[in-house]
């Protein structure tokens, strides 16, 4: 049997094919770029929905990029034997709700649409699901919310700190791919839902703070003002969600997943490997 992985190249694959690869059955990771296979994986080239290669004797999918994407691939695929499917969503699909910014809104509602395609497919092929949503990824330089932030510091000298009060979660990389494995091996966590941040919980200031202290060179803090934050909300378009964010509670009640899972995420203690771009 095979486990089939969609996304393989992102910072959760980058984690997470390493643990499969030390199982027992063969691993086969789906990559719109062509990439050498190493001992225990092998790479495809294929793109979803509707260019993936045909892998046989599937016995598990791990769907770690676009979910909608992956939902409609399965919704037509020929898959037999009823494999597990553990997907990665995303917490935005609460906590962008009831944003001020429309494209954002409608962020959150395709992901929770796609979580609902995904489990109707999932029940076309008698397949159990579990999908996970995480706070703010890090961990492996790939994710375009603090690693941006790191480099740009890094290559100006310079760290802008707005001081919000709202409180962050941020869950490492190899955390989320733990708690994946942990899901495709616990038949209980099967048609859940599960939130799953990191195992701390601190402002968005103390983070940006973190970040900061992280970096292997030294920079100038910047702090920035209120007012001036409320300035570039209102004049910088692609600003205003993220800031008028900083106020507000962007976490997860990792209760049920520790629960079903037994995964303790790690507390936020970022060092430099944190925003040095890994392999894919």
């Amino acid at each position: 049997m095979t486990v089939l992985v969609f996304g393989g190249s992102s910072q959760i694959g980058h984690y997470l094919l390493p643990l499969l690869a030390a199982r027992d059955e063969p691993v086969v990771a789906v990559s719109r770029e062509a990439r050498a296979s190493i001992p225990g994986v092998t790479w495809l080239s294929g793109q979803l929905p509707d260019a993936v290669p045909a892998v046989e004797h599937v016995s598990a999918i791990f769907s770690l990029g676009p979910l909608q994407a992956c939902a409609r691939w399965l919704s037509k695929a020929a898959v037999l034997h009823e494999p597990r499917v553990v997907a990665i969503s995303s917490m935005s699909a609460e906590s962008k709700r009831a944003s001020e910014v429309p494209a954002e809104r409608a962020l959150s509602q395709l992901l929770r649409d796609s979580e609902v395609a995904l489990a109707e497919a999932c029940a076309k092929h008698g397949s159990a699901w579990t999908v996970l949503r995480p706070t703010l990824v890090y961990g492996a330089g790939l994710d375009k919310s603090l690693t941006p932030i790191a480099r740009r510091a890094m290559r100006l000298r310079v760290f802008p700190l707005p001081m919000g009060h709202g409180m962050r979660q941020p869950v490492h990389a190899q955390d989320l791919a733990c708690a994946a494995l942990a899901a495709l091996d616990t038949s209980i966590a099967a048609g859940k839902i599960l939130a799953i941040g990191g195992g701390e919980r601190l402002t968005a200031g103390e983070m940006f703070a973190r970040v900061r202290h992280s970096l292997p060179i030294q920079t100038l803090p910047l702090p920035l003002p209120p007012w001036l934050l409320r300035a570039a909300r209102r004049g910088v378009g692609k600003l205003r969600g993220p800031l008028s964010r900083l106020e507000a509670d962007l976490i997860a009640d990792n209760t049920e997943m520790t629960r079903l899972l037994g995964v303790q995420p790690r507390p936020f203690r970022p060092d430099a490997e944190c925003w040095r771009r890994r392999p894919g």
